[in-house]
């Protein structure tokens, strides 16, 4: 189921100038009188669906597909790592709803999954928990009475749940002997500090320690309520029928207590001197390394457009980081950029590795490359180029019935509509050289770039110290940082 100093080193102060000073300049003198082209991707519009609401606040969202007899159903509960009360316990209690639910074991449950070849899971991100499962729909009488079990009725097994404890605390263990695998949560922790979205929803090995199944009771109690959460159910089904079904099960789910939610946007640390953060790995024979600042929102008007930049950017095989880092200077296997973005804010980050030996060379290429979309822009050969893959790479992400179930949570969680799907192409279409100039100025940071560097200190300290003020701590230590 389910996803980042003292001013600008010496050697690079020429650039920052230069972008700034460029900035007018190059923007404008970026345009072409090359006429725009637009390729004809077909039309794609959101499938048929029905939102509403139970009497006791729980959203529904039903989106019949009868091509296939499978069905796709997919819960989310508002409340994420945002929430943490003890770090990682909004995870760790999603995972544990499947560990038994209304006297059902965690064997039964998993022995009935497998006998009728049907599967589910559930975890959470930064703002939303989710539960999802994918099944036959002859099966729908037995699957749904079992997801409003372990939505409504977790057990919290203390045998199960310490196995799970260890099993996490083990996986953090190894996510840390891959630098790919931990950098975001570094990255995320350097951005946004004690503000909640600086909270890893793995959570650390001391806060997993000290979980317990009384905490996760009181989470569950306190955020998994009706009017905090959605249920999508994507597939072969009559609609009426379905509401029936829907309203009888989950109909007497009541409120167990009034929801705070956290105010995400209050209190944002604000970027105002370029920092680095060095992860020592004594034993790592290549630098990891991110470079960014603050992001967007998912409701962000200008979102589709800055797909499109940043595709030019960093977004493809053929993007300039890519063919700069990888194709021309083999300094890299690939590199990319991109936006993460969250309910109240975000991050942009370009994202790539190389040799220890050529640390310096990498960074220093690959904020060259990003300097463009200040000094020289975009023609409209690539603008074109960009535009039509964006369009053609759009529909197959929403082709299966749990693509789209996932759709609809993050229209519940983010607070999107479906305008995302429908006007999604002719967004794209309509997209300007002028327009692209705007989004480079308004949304992607050029000053006060934060790194994040995670290699063999010892080799690449020196480096590091050359693009801002530097904190180093060791990749061994608990948690992500500051």
């Amino acid at each position: 189921m389910r996803q980042l100093m003292t001013h600008l080193p010496k050697k690079l102060t020429q650039l920052g100038t230069a972008l700034a000073a460029a900035g007018a300049f190059a923007l404008t003198g970026c345009a072409t009188t090359t006429a725009p082209t637009t390729v004809d991707t077909g039309s794609f519009k959101m499938p048929a669906y029905e939102q509403y609401q139970l009497d006791n606040g729980l959203t529904i969202y039903l989106m019949p597909q009868r091509e296939v007899p499978l069905i796709t159903v997919n819960a989310v509960v508002r409340a994420g790592a945002v929430n943490d009360t003890t770090s990682g316990v909004a995870s760790m209690t999603a995972q544990s709803l499947l560990l038994g639910a209304n006297g059902k074991s965690k064997s039964d449950i998993e022995q009935m999954v497998d006998f009728l070849g049907a599967s589910i899971g559930a975890d959470a991100g930064k703002e939303g928990s989710y539960i999802g499962a994918d099944f036959m729909a002859k099966d729908l009488d037995n699957m749904l009475p079992l997801l409003r079990d372990v939505i409504i009725a977790p057990d919290f097994d203390s045998a199960e749940f310490d196995k799970l404890r260890q099993r996490e605390m083990a996986g953090l263990a190894q996510a840390k002997e891959s630098p790919r695998s931990v950098i975001s949560r570094y990255f995320d922790k350097m951005i946004f500090g004690e503000h909640p979205y600086g909270n890893p929803s793995s959570g650390t090995r001391t806060s997993l320690e000290e979980l317990n199944v009384s905490q996760l009771r009181a989470f569950h109690k306190s955020y998994y309520q009706p009017a905090n959460s959605a249920i999508s159910i994507v597939g072969d089904f009559n609609s009426q029928e379905m509401k029936a079904k829907v309203a009888k099960l989950f109909g007497d789910w009541g409120a167990s207590e009034s929801i705070t939610p956290v105010n995400l946007s209050a209190q944002q640390p604000s970027l105002s001197a370029s920092k680095v953060l060095l992860v020592n790995k004594g034993d790592a024979i290549e630098t990891t390394f991110l470079i960014g600042g603050k992001g967007i929102s998912r409701d962000n008007p200008d979102y589709v457009g800055l797909q499109v930049v940043n595709t030019i950017l960093g977004g493809r095989f053929t993007s300039w980081l890519n063919d700069e880092l990888r194709v021309n200077a083999g300094l890299t296997y690939g590199a990319r950029s991109g936006f993460t973005a969250y309910s109240q804010g975000g991050v942009f980050r370009i994202s790539t590795f190389t040799k220890s030996e050529t640390t310096k060379e990498a960074i220093d290429l690959a904020l060259k490359t990003y300097a463009r979309l200040w000094e020289k822009g975009i023609d409209q050969a690539t603008l074109d180029s960009a535009k039509a893959y964006v369009k053609g790479q759009f529909p197959p992400k929403f082709e299966t019935s749990g693509q789209m179930a996932e759709l609809l949570a993050d229209m519940y969680v983010y607070g999107f509509d479906d305008r995302f799907i429908n006007d999604f192409q002719a967004k794209v279409d309509g997209l300007t050289l002028a327009e692209t100039q705007r989004l480079v100025s308004s949304y992607f940071p050029q000053e006060n770039l934060q790194y994040v560097l995670i290699g063999n200190a010892e080799k690449i300290a020196e480096v590091a110290a050359q693009y801002g003020d530097v904190t180093q701590v060791e990749i061994n230590e608990i948690g992500f940082g500051q």
